[in-house]
């Protein structure tokens, strides 16, 4: 809520109600009042009274009453004078500027000010002077987390996520459409991208067991800027779409682990149509059958380790170097030297991605 609407609200109804009026903040600091020199002050004790009721307090000549529910309240209201006359007043004022407050934030709370900030609907030289307005904290490291619900479920995705993380001083969950959430996560500075991956794989688990809707979730990578937020979504989304290409047995995935994936997904795929047809005789990448391609993605996984992959494919080592060999006079290429090995293993990705993004004519 901007401290200037409250105080051009007080200032209009100072004449009318002849007394002092103000408004007291979540912090005990007296942020719009009738008397000028009043704003600035701090009456916490008075905050701390109103957490044990629901009503109104007086001290030192003041009727006190909170803006809204109680000790839950953001703001307090305060009118001079400890008669019946303070008391009804107070109550109007309090009802007044909850109104006032309710239509304001339906247009400038927090969570909305994110959403745009993530999806740019909003001038860069705004987010500064708004994130003020709002109180919000620039000084925190934060990450996005883009989750995207696949299926029907009864419940509303917002609301799961939401009362998965009800603490909206932190964390703000965002819907940016009808099967997406994005949750603005606040971490430590020192973070571990394998905490965070944890955390969303908690999330996907308990979306799975406790509502049976299956998510994938793409982690962008950490910000201390709120400017940046944008680019962790960014990065979120760029995610979860590699991963349907390259790693399609995930539904977690960070934009830090994409490796070359993320290179080659931003590549045009006219220029990948090129580099096959250079590393690859014509031909001959298709004439790969079901079994050689298990080889070659086995061969990888061991690390070009001819023992390891033997074991592992219950082949005898004879016979994978014999397909190995195969596999050099079809395509030219030896996986037993990495850097063949190298330029096969990019190709197949490349392939990969061209088929999930065929070329259009």
């Amino acid at each position: 809520m901007s401290n200037r609407l409250f105080q051009g609200i007080i200032h209009q109804m100072k004449e009318a109600v002849d007394r002092v009026i103000g408004v007291i903040d979540e912090n005990g600091v007296i942020i719009s009042c009738s008397e000028l020199v009043k704003i600035g002050e701090t009456r916490q004790g008075i905050r701390d009274e109103l957490a044990y009721t629901s009503d109104f307090v007086t001290s030192g000549g003041y009727t006190y009453r909170p803006i809204g529910s109680g000790a839950r309240s953001e703001y307090v209201v305060f009118i001079e004078g400890e008669d019946k006359m303070a008391d009804k007043m107070s109550m109007i004022l309090s009802i007044s500027l909850k109104h006032i407050i309710d239509f304001y934030d339906e247009k400038y709370d927090k969570s909305s000010f994110i959403k745009n900030v993530i999806l740019e609907n909003i001038l860069p030289s705004d987010i500064y002077i708004k994130s003020k307005e709002l109180h919000f904290n620039n000084d925190v490291v934060r990450i996005i987390l883009l989750i995207k619900f696949f299926g029907k479920n009864d419940m509303v995705p917002f609301d799961i996520i939401q009362n998965m993380y009800p603490d909206k001083n932190k964390d703000y969950v965002i819907s940016v459409g009808e099967h997406d959430i994005v949750l603005v996560k606040e971490i430590k500075a020192n973070y571990d991208m394998r905490d965070i991956e944890k955390m969303a794989k908690s999330i996907a688990d308990t979306l799975s067991t406790e509502f049976y809707t299956k998510v994938s979730i793409g982690i962008g990578t950490a910000v201390d800027n709120i400017k940046e937020l944008h680019r962790s979504y960014e990065e979120a989304q760029i995610a979860i779409e590699v991963g349907k290409v390259f790693d399609t047995d995930k539904n977690i995935i960070s934009y830090e682990n994409l490796g070359i994936g993320r290179l080659i997904y931003q590549l045009p795929t006219t220029l990948c149509e090129m580099f096959l047809q250079e590393v690859f005789k014509k031909g001959s990448l298709e004439s790969l059958d079901r079994e050689t391609l298990t080889t070659i993605h086995c061969f990888f996984e061991n690390n070009l380790n001819v023992s390891e992959t033997s074991r592992k494919l219950f082949v005898h080592r004879n016979t994978l170097v014999y397909r190995l060999e195969k596999i050099r006079k079809l395509t030219g290429l030896d996986l037993r030297e990495f850097e063949h090995s190298i330029t096969f293993k990019v190709a197949l990705m490349v392939k990969k991605y061209l088929t999930s993004k065929p070329v259009k004519f």
